[in-house]
């Protein structure tokens, strides 16, 4: 597993955690995952979860199924980002873009990430785009923050279109300039 983003992330997760601490007294909150088991929550208050990141259970630290599934080999930093640690997703800014980074929040939730990850591989397989593992949602349904899996690039993608811009160099500076942000939706 490649170590510095697996570091990279756990620092982050680390800063989230400190900000939601500093600014509210409690640790990370969601309204999202109220209801869904997780290992990671601590806490449970009306309608919300309170969630601290857990280690990665899983003795399989890899998205094999997901290359597996879609006869691809995956690049290497995107094994490190969901299996590093369980955890809610987290709100962040990126330069100007607001963003929600997508966690693994449970053993189940994993299972459900690798299916998701092949459908979008298929999809752009089918509309013959060049492969794309999302990363990060945003506001927009039809826009997401994605990993060029042919160059390992940091990239906002318009959904089943070949509109793409890089924002990133790779995953290591991606997580390196986001900014945790609370959010009021939790």
């Amino acid at each position: 597993m490649n170590t510095i983003i697996s570091d990279l992330i756990k620092n982050f997760t680390s800063q989230y955690v400190a900000k939601w601490q500093d600014v509210t007294g409690l640790p990370p909150s969601s309204s999202e995952l109220y209801g869904v088991s997780s290992p990671c929550i601590v806490r449970t208050g009306d309608d919300v979860v309170y969630w601290e990141p857990q280690p990665f259970p899983l003795a399989e630290k890899s998205l094999s199924n997901v290359a597996n599934g879609v006869d691809l080999q995956l690049q290497d930093d995107i094994h490190a980002f969901y299996t590093t640690q369980l955890a809610g997703d987290m709100c962040a800014t990126f330069n100007d873009l607001s963003l929600n980074l997508v966690q693994v929040w449970s053993e189940e939730d994993f299972i459900r990430l690798q299916e998701n990850l092949i459908g979008h591989l298929v999809t752009q397989k089918r509309l013959k785009l060049s492969p794309t593992l999302f990363i990060a949602t945003l506001d927009s349904e039809l826009e997401m923050i994605s990993m060029c899996n042919l160059t390992g690039e940091i990239i906002v993608e318009t959904f089943g279109s070949k509109q793409r811009r890089v924002i990133a160099e790779n995953l290591a500076s991606f997580i390196q300039q986001l900014k945790p942000v609370i959010s009021s939706q939790g």
